[in-house]
This record gives structure tokens, sequence and C-alpha cells, in this order.
């Protein structure tokens, strides 16, 4: 049975939450909380919920928080994800909210993202509008590497001791009007992998370079080499970047050093570019360095996959999106080279991963002059309430 379209959360409905919305989203700010160390967001997090009726389960994964409302006799579960661990960066917004830890500040808008699906958590345990099982994840450690956050709660057994059909989660956008949602069916983030490359050569006195293998220069022109591998290998309707970010050689001018190192960043949204791209650049770094007579070590990091969203789920979500702020505000999102630990969740169940607009002038992401759009508030809850009374429907 179809309900009618007042019986689903609108944006209207949250507007009496708004400020509610804003002083937890400024107190979350104010207190960030850095991976693996989310402690009292994490308290703070299940608290409420616990407070609003859900069964709640702390540390899966660490500091992760899982809480769970059932309502009626349906058997589906949606299962919608927010992270909310903080950066190492020094703030500098100035704001009255601003970080109280110096060194540490949320330049990422976990504290929004937070926030958002606490707005829903509320709503859907006083509304109970929904024929099933709402399952909330709140992630810990997004910004941690691997091990991730959500690496360590899929370990603990996230999906099997509370099942789902579908996940769904977002991430803010800068550079796209506050409120508004961006979608996109397929790869949408990148994948991300490290390379380390340490080139040995023949060290000796800079006045007598006939008698070393100078590693210096043999970086040099892998740096140059490398530039190639995107502009010749890959096909030029794919995407793929290959950034040398990290040169470091040598103590002293008059010394040629024993060894050079490099570290790379590699991004690519298809399987095969990204283990082309593997290939290409062991077996050119391998070469340069023969070509030099250096010898080389290469340790070549898996990171994050790339997040590809579920077709049938997008288009779902899409519709939602669109019956909620209208079609003119929903938009198809670019492809976006940043990665996100979400793809861990996309390859075990069925899902998409939103982007929600921060405004056209919001400084960029983890920039020390980041700050979440507290614009985007009322929409993001309004999303994620609407989103699983449409997905538990009766």
């Amino acid at each position: 049975m179809m309900l009618n379209d007042n019986h689903f959360a609108r944006v209207c409905d949250f507007d009496a939450m708004e400020a509610d919305l804003k002083a937890t989203r400024h107190y979350l700010h104010a207190h960030p909380e850095l991976s693996q160390e989310e402690v009292e967001t994490s308290r703070f997090v299940a608290d409420k919920l616990e407070a609003w009726g859900y069964a709640v389960t702390r540390h899966v994964g660490g500091h992760g928080v899982v809480a769970v409302l059932k309502n009626g006799n349906g058997k589906k579960s949606i299962g919608i994800r927010a992270d909310m661990d903080a950066l190492p960066i020094e703030e500098a917004t100035g704001l009255a909210y601003a970080s109280k830890t110096p060194g540490k500040m949320h330049a990422c808008g976990h504290d929004g993202h937070t926030t958002v699906l606490l707005g829903a958590a509320e709503y859907l345990a006083r509304t109970r509008r929904f024929d099933g099982t709402v399952t909330l994840i709140f992630q810990p450690a997004e910004e941690n590497g691997r091990p991730s956050g959500a690496q360590q709660m899929i370990a603990d057994g996230l999906f099997e001791r509370f099942p789902m059909d579908a996940i769904f989660g977002l991430h803010n956008h800068p550079g796209a009007p506050e409120g508004t949602i961006l979608l996109r069916s397929g790869p949408i983030m990148a994948s991300s992998d490290t390379v380390n490359i340490t080139i040995k050569g023949k060290g000796g006195h800079a006045s007598r370079p006939h008698l070393t293998i100078d590693p210096v220069v043999v970086a040099c022109n892998l740096v140059v080499a490398l530039q190639t591998v995107v502009s010749r290998n890959i096909d030029p309707t794919q995407t793929a970047v290959v950034t040398v970010g990290t040169i470091h050689a040598g103590e002293a001018v008059n010394v040629i050093p024993e060894y050079a190192r490099l570290a790379l960043s590699v991004r690519s949204f298809e399987p095969k570019i990204r283990a082309l791209l593997e290939q290409r650049i062991t077996k050119l770094a391998r070469s340069v360095a023969d070509g030099f007579d250096a010898t080389i070590g290469i340790h070549y990091d898996h990171g994050y996959p790339v997040v590809v969203n579920s077709e049938a789920e997008t288009a779902f979500a899409r519709t939602v999106a669109e019956e909620l702020i209208g079609a003119d505000k929903v938009a198809t999102c670019p492809l976006i080279p940043g990665s996100e630990d979400f793809a861990y969740f996309l390859e075990r169940k069925p899902g998409s991963f939103l982007r929600l607009g921060n405004g056209l002038s919001s400084a960029i992401l983890h920039s020390p002059n980041y700050d979440f759009a507290d614009g985007s508030l009322t929409v993001g809850a309004a999303m994620w309430a609407r989103l699983a009374e449409r997905f538990l429907q009766d």
C-alpha cells in the first residue's frame, strides 16, 4: 500500500527541530575526537539513542554505535551510516563553536553527518511511520586509513549481528548549494592506493659523481616518467590520478646519498584501471632504476576500494530525494577523486552513498577554514527519515 505523501517525512517536519540540530552539531564541532579516540562522541550519540527508545549496542568495531528500532511486522531492514571522527588540523574558522581541542577539528563535516542521522533517529522514534527495522550505524575511524572503522565494524560482525537489506550513507559536498542532494549510480568515489618506492644507489662524495650511483637522479627521472602513466596508458575517457606526494633524499649538500624515497597517491574508478596502474607504475619504476644500475624496492599498499553505488538503490534514493525537495534540487554527482571507506560496506551490501550540498562558497574539505553548513541539517535529517519510511512502507 502506497501511503499518502503527507505520511512520509518532509523538510518542514524538521523546522521545529532546527535549533536543536544546530546545538547538537555545534557541540560536536567544538569537541572533536580523532580516529580511534571517539570515546565521548560515541557516548553522546549512544545516550541520546537510548533515551529515544533504540536498542543500542556500543563498542562495535571499537567506538562504533549501532542502534536498532523495530516497528510493525515488516521483515525488511534498512541500514543508514554516519561517521564520527575528526582530523588532526588546527582550526582557523574563528567561530564561536570552534574546536576547543588544539590541533583537532571537524574539517570534513562528520559532526554534520552525525547530527543529521541523530535528527532522523529522533523523528523516526517519535513518529514510527514505518514497518520493519531501522538500523543506524555511527561509525568511528573513517579517516584512519587501514584498518578503517568500516573494516573494523564489519570484522566485528556488523552484518551478521544486525541484518539489513541495504545500506545508505552520505557526505557533504562543498561547491553544491546548501540543501541540494547529489547522486550517482555505479562508481562515485575513487579507490586510493599508496606506493612507497625506495631507490638504493651508491653513495659518495659530491665532487666524484662518477664513482657513485646517484639515487637523486634516478628519483627525478622516475618522477618525470610517472607523469606518462595516466596520459599514455589510460583511456582518455577514463579517470585516474598518479601523484608523487613526497620525495626525500640526502642530508648534506656535499654528499651523494645512498637512498632516495618516493611516496605516491594513486586513484582510479575501475578495478581494471586500478590493476593497470599498479602494473605500469611497478614496471616503470623498476626499468628506470635498472637503467641507472640502481636497485629498487616497491611497497604497493591497496587502500580504500572504489565506492560503487547499486543501480536500484540509487534510483530509489533519487526518487525519494525528488519527492522531498523537488527534482530541481537533485543533481547527478560528478566523479569524486577522493576516497571513502563506505566502499567496504557496499562490497557486502547493496546501497548508495549520497552527497549533501554544503554551499557554493564552502571551504574545501580538510581545510582549517571548513565548516559544515547548518542550512543543510534539516534536509539531511528529512532525507534519512523519508528514505527509511519509504524503504519500509507497509
